[in-house]
């Protein structure tokens, strides 16, 4: 076992996890990409991918304040990854696709996540990780999903 993780709870090792493979894929990308994603825009591009999603839909389905999803949105879609449309009959509300390059950086990280999933499979087996895997998407009864 990992000292580092040793004498951390299930929360704290969790958390942990979560913190050093999100870095991990973060690198993993912005080191073969012009383009630089962060985690946060990464978790917005996965609301919208394949979708249209409305931007107060994202703004409610992802953990970050509304102010800074608009930024990250903006930020997107100046990098050309994301574009804003008008709702039909609703002057208010924009809807959000990804543009083709930005469904082309986001299937480019899914594969690079596949590489790191493969890594993971290769040091702690494959029934480990599927086990691992369904443990995770079980209901642990902790509250109801937002989604």
């Amino acid at each position: 076992m990992n000292s580092k993780f040793q004498h951390l709870d299930l929360v704290d090792i969790l958390s942990e996890r979560h913190f050093l493979l999100r870095s991990i894929t973060e690198k993993l990308w912005n080191d073969s990409s012009e383009i630089y994603i962060s985690n946060s825009e990464w978790f917005i591009m996965a609301r919208i991918y394949k979708k249209q999603p409305t931007i107060s839909y994202v703004s409610k389905h992802v953990d970050i304040s509304r102010q800074a999803t608009h930024k990250f949105i903006k930020s997107l879609e100046s990098k050309g990854l994301v574009e804003i449309h008008n709702v039909e009959n609703n002057k208010k509300e924009k809807c959000l696709c990804l543009t083709p390059l930005g469904e082309e950086c986001y299937e480019k990280n899914e594969a690079l996540k596949a590489t790191l999933e493969k890594k993971i499979e290769a040091k702690i087996g494959s029934e480990n990780l599927s086990l691992l895997t369904e443990i995770l998407k079980l209901d642990w009864g902790l509250y109801n999903e937002k989604q």
